[in-house]
């Protein structure tokens, strides 16, 4: 017999003889009727987690991570409201069923059961995974909530606090909502929860709005690695910022106390809090666990025998609210109705095609006010000095701050977030005056962790903000891309578009900076960002279109709801001039505010018939210097700009290149997963014309002298363009 079997057969046994395990009397945090429903929402728990496993051993089901021994956080959902945002554990069913209870017409039990069957009709993931998860219950899925969620989180706390003082037009959450998340004591020790605490804590004492309720549930053991004991109390008892909380999770009115104490205090002072919650593991990680061969069966037996249910029966009956009679009744009745409901579920349709698993990568569209955009008045007070340059030629880091100084204006929900870019106005200046023209409500100095820089972001969109995070350097968005690939990018996927978290994302990258930083902070790979399904990637070369660019970038985030990212090349934001000094040649005066470069367009620079260089970036730049040495020598090529990185413009660039003789690709990414292999496989697939490419060696970026040496230069590209018209 399995351990499922085991606790299952112990609690019949048990319940029936009358041996409950010994423990405090129930305090008064419960009505018997509430604490009764509690009951039923923990039984549900419970069968749902055996008819999982039966539910796997037919072929029919295909999850077996259950919450037995965290049923106590029903009681956790009977302390908060339906409406406060709750990103939860993957153990948390209770909490899913408890909350269901109180909003009215909610079908949990079939509506779990299809999640296990990966059933088409499951109302939150429509059968891509099984996620706990709710719209009509402000619960956002989550996929392996290894910590990943809590910075997120924290965004969302940090956006009902902002909200209060400047709603948004899309927001979601109450004016005195809070945000919950929880986790499991291992993920304690994950870097983005330590980050996300951190956050809370730092921001908390600078005295900023943080309506955030952390709750650890302490089962003392991550899978087969047991956490060392008191670890969790020893390291958040005294977080600075942080209000502590202690509750015994398995007892369901101590639970209900304490979480209604921490609620209060979160709700009330707009401060986070921290509850820890001790628990059990029971049945072990998941279904093919076996947590008799990693611990001793003495341990094992004696967490089963510490069951949550078997000490809510207890303190039912002590409080007269249920005996155990009535208890047991209760809960075979309601295994037994689930098995029949589990029996239907498992005949409801699946997921068959590609089309069907891609049907929601793309989130829905959104109705959006018009606006009309600021006044005269408005935009000549916001810009002060600037507005009488507009008219005049400038590089293009202060043609981005210009655009995002017009955004901001027109639309008030666009936040800016990130290291450095208020008060300094960013490490190269190109948020230079938005903290004076917009304050610290809309410009936002965050500590130095891109998790948390990421995390506010998405939280923020929960709640109907579009935020414009800033990652200083690209590769120091290798410390947060599972911000991106894990949490923003999935949610729309694994929510049918229910839930969705629009943003612009700003990173200063790519290489050819002169004298500054080595590969650190002249990382020359997009790779990562390009295999991650859904997000846009764009990528100016030149002042204006970067202005035209960012616009449409809103408006995708705005009102398609889309993850866009926007990489800024670096070397190119202060690039005045192109073929020789002071002839300015790459400095452009700034689009009208109504203008701008749509999605899946390309730019085109000459009509030359021998070669077409498609290129990006600061490789733009440079094929447009090697394009003049060219025609000096009779070869007369037009440069293709990509512009959007993701999805590749592919029509476009095929249209641009018709009627060339041949195609050279400039890449000034890496040979290996650069742009350059996409761009080879569309050419060679859908164009009759020769193709070549011209890309970095896959190398890291040295400092000094050799700053360009293994990425593409003038010289390189007149030569393969050469080589590609022989």
């Amino acid at each position: 017999m399995d351990r499922a079997e085991i606790v299952h057969e112990n609690f019949l046994a048990r319940v029936a003889s009358g041996d409950l395990p010994q423990g405090a009397p129930p305090s008064d945090a419960l009505s018997d009727t509430e604490a009764v429903t509690l009951y039923r929402a923990q039984c549900v728990s419970r069968a749902l987690d055996r008819t999982s496993r039966a539910m796997q051993k037919a072929g029919q089901g295909f999850y077996t991570i259950g919450s037995s021994g965290h049923e106590g956080m029903a009681a956790v959902a009977h302390a908060l409201r339906p409406d406060d945002i709750a990103f939860l554990h993957y153990r948390d069913a209770a909490f899913q069923i408890a909350r269901a209870g109180q909003v009215p017409g909610q079908s949990i039990t079939w509506d779990m059961l299809l999640s296990f069957a990966c059933s088409s009709e499951d109302p939150i993931s429509g059968g891509r995974h099984k996620v706990l998860g709710s719209k009509a219950l402000m619960i956002p899925p989550q996929t392996s909530t290894i910590a990943s969620h809590l910075p997120k989180a924290v965004g969302a706390a940090y956006g009902l606090g902002l909200a209060r003082r400047r709603p948004p037009e899309h927001r979601a959450l109450p004016h005195d909502g809070i945000a919950m998340a929880s986790f499991g004591d291992a993920s304690a020790n994950h870097s983005t929860a330590q980050g996300a605490i951190n956050t809370a804590g730092w921001t908390s004492v600078q005295s900023v709005p943080l309506p955030m309720l952390f709750v650890c549930e302490d089962n003392g053991i991550g899978i087969s690695t047991q956490t060392p004991k008191g670890w969790i109390a020893a390291s958040m008892q005294h977080r600075p910022g942080i209000r502590y909380f202690h509750a015994d999770g398995l007892d369901l009115y101590n639970t209900a106390q304490v979480a209604a104490e921490a609620a209060h205090y979160v709700r009330t002072q707009r401060k986070p809090a921290f509850l820890h919650l001790t628990m059990v593991r029971l049945y072990g990680h998941a279904g093919a666990d076996l947590p008799t061969t990693y611990l001793p069966k003495a341990h094992v037996e004696a967490e089963e025998a510490n069951d949550p249910l078997l000490h809510t029966v207890r303190l039912l009956e002590a409080a007269g609210a249920l005996d155990r009679k009535e208890a047991l009744a209760i809960y075979e009745e309601t295994n037994d109705r689930i098995a029949h409901v589990a029996a239907e579920a498992v005949t409801r349709p699946r997921l068959k095609t590609a089309a069907d698993v891609m049907a929601s990568i793309i989130p829905p569209k959104r109705d959006c006010a018009p606006t009309n955009g600021p006044s005269a008045e408005e935009r000549e007070a916001a810009f002060g000095s600037d507005f009488r340059q507009l008219d005049q030629p400038q590089p293009m880091s202060r043609l981005i701050n210009w655009a995002l100084t017009d955004l901001m204006l027109e639309h008030g929900e666009i936040v800016v977030m990130g290291e450095d870019v208020g008060r300094k106005g960013g490490v190269y200046g190109v948020t230079q005056r938005l903290h004076q023209r917009f304050g610290t409500d809309r410009v936002i100095d965050t500590l130095l962790d891109e998790q948390s820089i990421l995390g506010l972001a998405i939280g923020m969109a929960h709640n109907g903000f579009i935020p414009m995070p800033e990652i200083q350097f690209l590769a120091y968005l290798h410390n947060a891309e599972d911000q991106l690939r894990g949490e923003a990018a999935t949610l729309p996927f694994f929510s049918r578009g229910q839930f969705t978290n629009p943003m612009v994302l700003r990173i200063a990258g790519l290489g050819y900076q002169k004298g500054f930083g080595g590969h650190f902070h002249n990382d020359n790979s997009l790779a990562v960002l390009r295999d991650i399904p859904g997000i846009i990637i764009a990528c100016p070369s030149n002042g204006p279109d970067a202005a035209m660019m960012l616009r449409e970038c809103v408006r995708l985030a705005r009102e398609e709801q889309r993850v866009v990212v926007f990489v800024e090349p670096i070397a190119l934001y202060p690039m005045r001039d192109l073929h020789e000094a002071g002839d300015n040649g790459w400095m452009g005066t700034y689009p009208t505010p109504d203008e701008r470069i749509p999605l899946d367009s390309v730019g085109v620079h000459g009509q030359g018939k021998d070669l077409a260089i498609v290129t990006y970036g600061n490789g733009c730049y440079l094929s447009r210097q090697a394009q003049e040495v060219l025609k000096a020598e009779g070869i007369n090529a037009r440069v293709i700009d990509m512009r959007w990185i993701a999805p590749l413009p592919e029509q476009a660039l095929l249209n641009a290149t018709r009627g060339c003789k041949s195609v050279l690709i400039v890449d000034e990414c890496r040979r290996t997963g650069g742009q350059a292999e996409g761009l080879m496989a569309l050419f060679v697939e859908r164009a009759e014309l020769p193709v070549s490419r011209i890309a970095a060696e896959d190398s890291f970026i040295a400092t000094g002298p050799a700053y360009a040496a293994t990425m593409p230069s003038r010289d390189s590209i007149v030569a393969a363009a050469k080589e590609a018209c022989e």
